[in-house]
């Protein structure tokens, strides 16, 4: 059995209305100076618990996160540069992944002598001097739970992901209520993003037994709750049940990790600005038919935690499960081919050079990925 590190935030608020409990905060209360990351369309509550007693004598700070798509270096930078002057004690952010990723960057880099190029990578970053909450309103990406943040660089229009023990939060509060005016579409394909994060984690080379019960739990939760919350935004079970298996996809990041699935997506993200969820959406189907060889078994639980139950071979009990996945993404009307939103034979190329430098990814695959194995799977999806 191969060793793993499990990291997670120390503590982890879930449940309705939780929301009302962050200016209580044991790290609120022990801060000076707190600075607020926050989606837009959040801040008239923010502002609201920011106007609480529990502030008085302290210097916060909130700030409106602008920017459109994936954040880029430059946006972090400028974001960075914006705001280090204030040299907060905690820094929270509340939002989707992006937000949660430029905040937890804040935190790590504010009050830092280390500059983002430093820390591109994996075990980079030195420490963190700044205390970290994240508040997710998305289903998706896991971020309030993860060591991970990734951003786009520009040069190059890949996403580069920056890995650390010490971009894992602190604390996160978990309110399914936050994600009930999430767009349908929006709640569909950050559903997918988290669906792909627990199927990748236990289909892995690197999986383990320790991060299984998570990946199988959170690839439950959402195969049976992802349609009624994009039909039925207001149900409140199917909220809790994607925000929880969005938080069990965030768990398995930090110790295995995602492969191919996310690989090959990247370039559709940064050449293409394709939302990650989406990306995701449109290739897991293939790459899981490609990787299906490598591990019958662990692919037939991932079916099995779908919700299938016939009777069959591994492989049988597989490809069920992967006509499932397809099942759940057209029933939640997201496009099932590369040429629906707008890629071309003639991208594929530069997609699959994209793709083929995601080696921390593709290290990670149960099935040895080259560049025509890439080249086939975006043919195979136009």
């Amino acid at each position: 059995m191969n060793s793993v590190t499990l990291l997670q935030p120390q503590k982890i608020i879930f449940g309705e209305g939780v929301i009302e409990q962050l200016a209580g905060d044991s790290l609120i209360q022990r801060a000076q100076t707190v600075l607020f990351l926050v989606a837009p369309p959040l801040v008239p509550i923010l502002e609201g618990i920011i106007q609480s007693s529990k502030f008085s004598n302290k210097q916060v700070k909130l700030v409106a996160y602008r920017f459109l798509g994936e954040p880029t270096f430059s946006q972090f930078n400028l974001l960075l540069d914006e705001h280090k002057a204030l040299k907060p004690d905690c820094v929270v952010g509340v939002g989707g992944g992006s937000v949660l990723d430029c905040a937890k960057l804040l935190a790590a880099l504010i009050n830092h002598s280390q500059k983002l190029e430093d820390i591109v990578g994996m075990g980079l970053l030195h420490d963190r001097k700044t205390h970290l909450i994240c508040v997710p309103t998305t289903s998706g990406t896991g971020s309030e739970v993860s060591p991970n943040a990734i951003l786009l660089d520009e040069e190059t229009q890949a996403k580069r992901g920056i890995i650390s023990p010490f971009l894992v939060p602190d604390a996160c509060y978990l309110d399914p209520v936050l994600t009930v005016t999430l767009p349908p579409k929006l709640t569909a394909e950050t559903g997918i993003d988290a669906l792909s994060h627990c199927i990748e984690a236990y289909t892995n080379k690197f999986a383990h037994p320790t991060v299984d019960i998570y990946a199988l739990k959170g690839i439950s939760l959402i195969a049976e709750y992802i349609q009624e919350a994009f039909e039925n935004g207001s149900n409140m079970n199917a909220r809790s049940a994607m925000l929880l298996g969005s938080m069990y996809g965030g768990l398995c990041l930090g110790p295995v990790n995602t492969a191919a699935v996310h690989a090959l997506s990247y370039g559709l993200g940064g050449k293409f600005h394709i939302p990650h969820g989406l990306s995701n959406a449109i290739l897991m189907p293939k790459v899981l038919k490609f990787n299906m060889s490598a591990s019958l078994k662990r692919h037939a639980d991932v079916a099995r935690a779908l919700g299938i139950t016939i009777s069959g071979t591994d492989k049988e009990v597989a490809l069920a499960g992967i006509n499932k996945i397809e099942r759940l993404s057209k029933a939640c009307q997201i496009p099932q081919r590369l040429t629906e939103i707008g890629v071309t034979e003639d991208d594929i190329p530069e997609l699959a050079t994209i793709a083929m430098n995601v080696t921390r990814l593709l290290k990670n695959n149960p099935r040895e990925v080259s560049r025509e194995d890439t080249i086939n799977i975006y043919k195979n999806i136009l």
